[in-house]
């Protein structure tokens, strides 16, 4: 991936975000005036100790929450203007998130979880061919209660890039996980962003996920510490923990 800073190129820009939570009559201010670019194709690794606003950006990017004052915009489109319908379309078709907990529906298999976005999106994805590029097509037909954990999370990110979504979002996606399936996970990602293109933001208090990033943004207190490109990217089982 070459990202420029082309406005043809750029996915998401933000200028000014703040987010001031009000916690009974204290102010919390989770981010302070951020301004940012995603580029398509891009993998980005957002880091961050706890709390210092990793997650409210992520949400604020994928539509689940708007920012206190500043401008999003998703390729041409002004977010922060958008109602809550609009916003739900915006999720539905655009955006596919991946959390730490797997959030998998317990009776239904492999497939059938993955085949849930059919439903919602107009260009969904064959769930055999989003499993095979994770690497369960082989466990397809088995439930989560017959999954590990890692195998859990890869049908997750199968059910999210299911509606070929233009971002995906993932929110501490091997914060439960040991290093041998973390890394498994990871590649899955990795995969996802070499063969569709799919511009994917990781956020992470883990610094070595770092090295596979294109580009890694680093939050602290609410404000971008430092930006900075890999000149040199590591695969997922290259990384030490």
């Amino acid at each position: 991936m070459n990202a420029t800073s082309t406005e043809t190129q750029s996915v998401f820009q933000t200028r000014g975000i703040t987010k001031v939570y009000q916690m009974g009559e204290v102010q919390v201010h989770a981010l302070r005036g951020v301004d940012v670019e995603f580029y398509a194709g891009e993998f980005v690794v957002i880091l961050g100790a706890s709390g210092s606003g990793k997650s409210t950006l992520l949400n604020i990017l994928g539509g689940l929450d708007v920012p206190t004052s500043g401008s999003v915009r998703f390729r041409n489109r002004e977010l922060t203007d958008a109602d809550e319908d609009e916003l739900t379309w915006y999720r539905r078709q655009h955006v596919g998130f991946i959390f730490q907990f797997y959030n998998l529906i317990s009776s239904l298999t492999a497939r059938e979880n993955v085949a849930l976005v059919a439903d919602i999106a107009a260009n969904a994805m064959d769930p055999n061919e989003a499993l095979r590029l994770v690497g369960l097509y082989d466990r397809r037909n088995h439930y989560p209660s017959q999954l590990s954990g890692g195998e859990q999370q890869r049908v997750a990110i199968a059910r999210a890039i299911g509606k070929r979504p233009d971002v995906l979002l993932c929110d501490e996606p091997t914060g439960a996980l040991d290093v041998r399936t973390g890394t498994v996970v990871l590649d899955a990602i990795a995969t996802i962003n070499e063969q569709l293109g799919t511009l994917t933001a990781v956020i992470t208090h883990n610094a070595a996920i770092a090295a596979m990033a294109h580009r890694v943004i680093v939050l602290s207190d609410g404000q971008i510490s430092e930006v900075r490109t890999n000149a040199f990217r590591k695969a997922a089982s290259e990384l030490v923990w």
